[in-house]
């Protein structure tokens, strides 16, 4: 019987050793797993890449709940009077804060600047008027808002193309997701990725009019945004950044 318990704990002490080797080896195996694990990153965040935008590496960024908040902040703003009465779905422009049709029947014309005889130009002097072959006050005079007759101006005044509309025919916005989707198009948005867009809406004259919109023939001031140009901004960089998520939906 001594003979047999002399036996039994190496036997014992073995098993136990096997045991705790084998816990060992399958945690290691699970880390290695883990680790292998890719990070997970959005189309829109991948094509950058591709296209040599972005560096390959990632540090961390907005995660997905925070771009689309964002997002919906970005949109509120393209939604307003300010970028609306241009991004039509019509064949004219819009006015005013209700958004009514352009007076004196102004149409959208082949190339959204107006038709000849009745461009843009003619009575929005900050526009350029070099594509109707002549010059106009603002090519010298720059940043005129026009406030004596209550008309606003700046150089390239047109209309978005009809691709990049933010309302039906029935002058209803559209949706946030709808929005977004024409915005992130490259086929609609003169192939823009997410920094361009951040450029866009950070320098563009035409985006920056929205928030110096200038007085109503009656002196009375325009409306801007609901955000400030700075924080329309912000909220674009941290959707860029978080890979300009889409809200789902229609």
């Amino acid at each position: 019987m001594l003979a047999n318990h002399r036996w039994l704990s190496p036997i014992f002490l073995l098993i136990l050793v096997s045991f705790v080797v084998c816990i060992a080896l399958s945690t290691r195996a699970s880390n290695n797993r883990e680790s292998a694990t890719p990070a997970i990153v959005s189309p829109a965040t991948l094509s950058e890449e591709r296209a040599g935008r972005m560096p390959a590496y990632r540090t961390a960024g907005p995660n997905l709940a925070q771009g689309l908040a964002a997002w919906e902040q970005v949109y509120s703003v393209l939604i307003s009077p300010r970028c609306l009465n241009c991004h039509t779905a019509t064949n004219y422009p819009q006015q005013g804060e209700d958004r009514h049709r352009h007076q004196f029947n102004v149409v959208r014309g082949p190339d959204g600047h107006g038709v000849p005889g009745l461009t843009c130009a003619a009575c929005h002097q900050g526009a350029s008027s070099k594509a109707v072959g002549g010059a106009n006050c603002a090519e010298c005079h720059e940043g005129a808002d026009l406030n004596p007759t209550g008309v606003p101006g700046g150089h390239g005044w047109h209309l978005a193309p009809l691709s990049m509309a933010w309302q039906d025919r029935n002058d209803r916005p559209l949706s946030s997701a709808q929005v977004c989707r024409v915005v992130t198009d490259r086929t609609k948005n003169m192939n823009m990725g997410g920094p361009e867009l951040l450029k866009h809406h950070e320098e563009e004259e035409l985006v920056l009019y929205a928030w110096r919109p200038g007085r109503r023939a009656d002196g009375t001031m325009r409306t801007v945004p609901p955000l400030t140009h700075a924080e329309f901004v912000n909220a674009t960089r941290t959707w860029v950044e978080a890979g300009t998520p889409c809200p789902r939906g229609r």
